[in-house]
């Protein structure tokens, strides 16, 4: 038993600091509740229970007993490891901030009012200022002016400055962009946003039993499976939901959920094409897309807000003040985020290339799906709009793409030890059976106005033309290879029916059937 002695100093009622001079009465016990010391091994534990007892002029002090028990591998370990024993100390769980992307969706709107606000207010005490006090404000501020053009560069300094700590390097492509947004935040976001999804498709998710959900699943593990070796697609868990809606869409959540339309799989036509669709989607979360244009969003529309205060401190009336602002808003639009939205499309349909290639696709029919989604839309008389106005590249400048990508997808794809393709390009295959209908057309024309009907595409949900699914399923297994991991061996899926000539998609065949 050992006594130290020493004071204790009570500043207050309810804080309390100890003083370098303190006294302490330090007993150790042995009570019956811990054990005796003894020699431990790597799975034994050493207790001690100490008992702390301070004291003021000699009135005892009741204090909170503690329990500290010694770990360690052997008695005479240095690195002793601290763990509780006896009591337990409970902590409150941590409040989960809400994400900032979310936080700056909800803030936009305000920033915008109080902007117009601002803008309001000086207009008002403008026209309210005498004219000899206006006078003198503008004779203030040219003699001033060289002190005001100073501070506003200096401020563009400090925001460039800020502009160039927020740039980073975005994977696979290693292209410098702006970040406002980590890929944490957007993590926590896409969490919320997978719930919401999720609920508003409650009803018309189609059953992890249906073969149309087993192929997009399969695909999409495979794409994961092949190309694992990047850190952005090993770290997420992809998971599919199949939703039943005749939109021809598709779309992926930056935590790896993936929401598949039926009318997108009733415009594909094989395995390959739909590997192709889907690498191009899961490229836009494995670039992280959504985090990089939120961040070009939120500094353009930071840096836009001067001018919207401008706009209603000189504009002389209320609609005109919003007019202006209608204005800058569409030019903002399309002179920042129209353009940028299509230069992702565009990088995301070569990193999904690249993704369908490594994981051994027909990537020739990529650009066959862009052409045919060009005719389909020409079909159902779908309202074309120029480029320049849309947030996609046209159909047309997306397979001229993809066909000026294809040496480098195709030398990928050898690289990556995968089967031979077929001889037969999809391309040309479905180039020529477009000229074959083509002529019939013509011919049918031709025969008299009862023949000559305009075949229409269905509208509602239907399901994928009968095989496809199957077509889809069937596997084979490509010869062993020593480069490539034994669970990545399976081909990504081979066609029962190869081409189109010979398994055309439901637009096609209704071309041949009309």
């Amino acid at each position: 038993m050992a006594l130290l002695c020493g004071t204790l100093l009570l500043r207050s009622s309810r804080f309390c600091a100890v003083s370098t001079h303190f006294t302490r009465n330090f007993r150790v016990c042995k009570p019956a509740g811990c054990p005796v010391k003894k020699t431990c091994s790597v799975s034994s534990t050493i207790t001690d229970c100490v008992h702390m007892r301070a004291t003021r002029s000699g009135a005892p002090v009741s204090f909170c007993r503690f329990q500290i028990c010694l770990k360690s591998s052997s008695p005479l370990s240095s690195g002793s490891v601290l763990t509780q024993c006896g009591h337990q100390i409970h902590t409150s769980a941590p409040l989960r901030a809400l994400p900032a992307p979310l936080i700056w969706m909800v803030v936009k709107p305000l920033q915008k009012l109080l902007a117009i606000i601002l803008g309001r207010s000086l207009r008002k005490w403008w026209v309210a200022l005498p004219d000899n006090r206006r006078e003198l404000m503008r004779e203030w501020a040219w003699q001033r002016r060289w002190h005001l053009t100073a501070g506003a560069g200096v401020a563009m300094v400090i925001v460039a400055l800020l502009l160039l700590t927020h740039l980073d390097e975005s994977p696979v492509t290693g292209r410098t962009r702006l970040l406002v947004f980590s890929r944490e935040n957007y993590m926590e976001l896409a969490a919320l946003t997978s719930e919401a999804y999720m609920e508003e498709f409650a009803e018309l998710l189609v059953p992890v039993t249906d073969p149309r959900h087993q192929v997009v699943e399969r695909v999409v593990q495979h794409l994961a499976q092949r190309n694992k070796d990047i850190p952005e697609v090993s770290e997420v868990s992809w998971s599919v939901h199949v939703v039943q809606s005749p939109n021809v869409n598709a779309f992926v959540l930056p935590n790896g959920k993936v929401f598949m339309f039926t009318g997108m799989l009733e415009a594909i036509a094989d395995v390959h094409q739909l590997s192709v669709v889907l690498g191009h989607e899961m490229a836009h979360a494995v670039l992280g897309h959504s985090a990089e244009q939120a961040s070009l969003s939120h500094v353009v529309d930071l840096l836009s807000l001067i001018l919207l205060t401008a706009i209603w401190a000189v504009c002389p009336r209320d609609s005109v003040a919003l007019l202006g602002q209608w204005v800058q808003g569409k030019l903002t639009e399309l002179m920042f985020q129209r353009p940028y939205s299509r230069r992702l499309e565009a990088e995301a349909d070569e990193v999904g290339l690249q993704l369908a290639a490594k994981a051994c696709a027909d990537v020739r029919a990529g650009p066959v799906f862009w052409q045919q989604m060009e005719i389909r839309d020409q079909l159902t008389g779908e309202p074309t709009f120029p480029e320049w106005l849309s947030t996609h590249p046209s159909h047309r400048n997306r397979f001229t793409q993809l066909d000026r990508l294809m040496p480098q997808a195709l030398e990928l794809r050898e690289s990556c030890v995968c089967p031979a393709l077929p001889a037969s390009d999809p391309r040309v295959v479905f180039s020529k059976s477009v000229r074959v209908l083509l002529e019939n057309a013509k011919h049918q024309a031709g025969r008299g106005p009862e023949r000559a009907r305009k075949p229409q595409l269905p509208h509602g949900p239907t399901s994928l033309p009968a095989g496809l699914p199957a077509a889809l399923l069937a596997q084979s297994v490509p010869p062993p290879s020593p480069n490539v991991d034994q669970s990545s061996k399976e081909p990504l899926g081979a066609p029962v029916v190869k081409g189109l000539s010979s398994h055309p998609p439901s637009m096609l065949r209704l071309l041949l059937v009309g």
